[in-house]
């Protein structure tokens, strides 16, 4: 009977522990999301509303160039981790999911990636590496670069 009650209850626990893996990795919990599991700042009403639109340019050697365009929003690399503010900070690059860097200002060089459907994702963050939001929707743009199997990337 304590054999029972032991395999049972570690089941419990295994399907629990699975089940809440598959929340955070599917990025249900509030607020966040796969590419930016950080605390948010709400732009509030009548400030000035941040933009960013993420730009892939196909190297002609190997790689692309990721160019940041932002609007009401200031690149401030000297003020990282000081007092935050709503239009300046920093932005969080990831692709598929993972967060590959801090990017502090409008360029960026990505050598690689893997054969498949790559999502690539720009975040705007606060000095504190809040993510910005408005109206409840994460400021951030996601591209996707398909790379063929058969590719083959020069290194």
């Amino acid at each position: 009977m304590l054999k029972k009650i032991f395999l049972a209850s570690t089941a419990l626990i295994c399907l629990t522990v699975l089940g809440n893996s598959l929340t955070i990795a599917r990025g249900d919990t509030p607020n966040s999301n796969a590419t930016n599991p950080h605390k948010t700042m709400e732009i509030s009403p009548g400030q000035p509303v941040p933009s960013v639109d993420l730009v892939v340019h196909q190297d002609t050697k190997k790689g692309w160039n990721l160019e940041v365009k932002v609007t009401n929003f200031r690149f401030a690399p000297e003020n990282v981790n000081t007092t935050p503010k709503p239009g300046e900070g920093h932005a969080h690059l990831s692709v598929n999911g993972q967060k590959l860097t801090r990017l502090y200002s409008n360029w960026y060089y990505l050598e690689k990636l893997p054969p498949g459907k790559n999502r690539i994702t720009v975040s705007l963050n606060t000095n504190t590496h809040e993510a910005l939001i408005f109206n409840g929707k994460l400021i951030q743009d996601t591209e996707i670069i398909d790379i063929p199997a058969k590719s083959i990337q020069k290194y």
